[in-house]
């Protein structure tokens, strides 16, 4: 089942989507309240949805499927880390800490658009990037969850965006922290939410999803994967991120960036040039995920900020303390 909240002469409504249009729930419940009820009962409701009048794709404007409590985000896929950490961080090779457990940060829950709306580019960024994702939904809580119970706890699959200013994601990043302000402009979540078992069918003997993944930029291709080229499945990066805390219902999970072309900036650094360059005002990338469908975003210009002040020097005088 495929589930999506949308805005309709300015009504928001979530429900069920078909081939003939949107179907909103009967009792007004949210995408995320689904969720919370659990994968039966969500499939259950979303049947009775079926019975109201469909509201055409074209006349409403798609947002976000769920307004996530959390956003984790991996960086799962090995190719990504060869390339982009030459173009953030000038580093030659995959550190072997990679290869130890999974890495993730945690992104900002109020910057997330939808699949066809416009991201603006970052105050300050002159190197702007895109970044080719999937997510999972966690379906309910969970601690210290191993990755046979962790299977059980994914909801569904979204395409993530998960847009970045590189500029500044390399400056917070040398100080041994972030990103922080180089992630946290936009994530586009879109353009549904797709129950898990839309896709088990694709799920190969190593327990991967093997769904195909493209990026366009302007409408040329610029790259292509394979979910399954992940270094650990879904239900282990969950295991992960419960390992000595909590994950809710509703957190958002994301594979980090597929390999090939995922985004700019892995090229940037096998190629050795800023080829294809930094996007700007104007360009439109969209992103197409097997089984789960595709966002389109265009590029807009971002807000003028004043200039970050930087630190004052360090005093070398101290008042005594009596």
């Amino acid at each position: 089942m495929r589930l999506a909240t949308w805005s309709h002469e300015g009504v928001v409504r979530s429900g069920v989507v078909t081939d003939v249009g949107l179907h909103a729930l009967p009792d007004g419940r949210t995408v995320l309240d689904l969720v919370h009820a659990g994968l039966p009962a969500a499939l259950e409701a979303g049947a009775s949805a079926l019975s109201t009048a469909p509201v055409p794709l074209s006349e409403v404007r798609l947002l976000p499927p769920i307004a996530p409590p959390t956003i984790r985000d991996f960086v799962a896929f090995e190719e990504h880390v060869e390339g982009v950490l030459r173009a953030v961080t000038a580093e030659a090779a995959v550190p072997p800490e990679w290869y130890q457990a999974p890495t993730f940060y945690f992104t900002n829950p109020y910057a997330v658009v939808g699949a066809f709306d416009d991201v603006a580019v970052p105050p300050g960024s002159e190197r702007f990037d895109f970044e080719l994702e999937v997510a999972c939904v966690v379906s309910r809580d969970g601690r210290s969850l191993t990755p046979e119970q962790a299977r059980g706890h994914v909801f569904g699959y979204t395409v993530l965006n998960d847009w970045s200013a590189r500029d500044l994601q390399s400056r917070e990043m040398r100080v041994q922290l972030g990103p922080v302000k180089g992630k946290d402009s936009a994530t586009t979540l879109g353009p549904w939410l797709v129950t898990a078992d839309e896709v088990e069918q694709h799920r190969d003997a190593h327990g991967f999803l093997d769904l195909a993944m493209s990026v366009t930029l302007n409408d040329t291709l610029v790259g292509h994967d394979l979910l399954g080229n992940m270094g650990w499945p879904f239900e282990e990066l969950l295991a992960y991120a419960s390992r000595g805390t909590e994950i809710r219902a509703g957190d958002v999970i994301g594979s980090g960036t597929c390999g090939n072309g995922g985004c700019l900036a892995e090229l940037w650094g096998l190629r050795g040039t800023d080829d294809p360059p930094p996007l700007r005002p104007g360009d439109v990338v969209e992103m197409t995920v097997e089984g789960i469908g595709s966002i389109r975003n265009r590029v807009v210009a971002g807000p003028t900020c004043p200039d970050v002040r930087p630190a004052r020097p360090r005093p070398r005088t101290r008042r005594e303390i009596p």
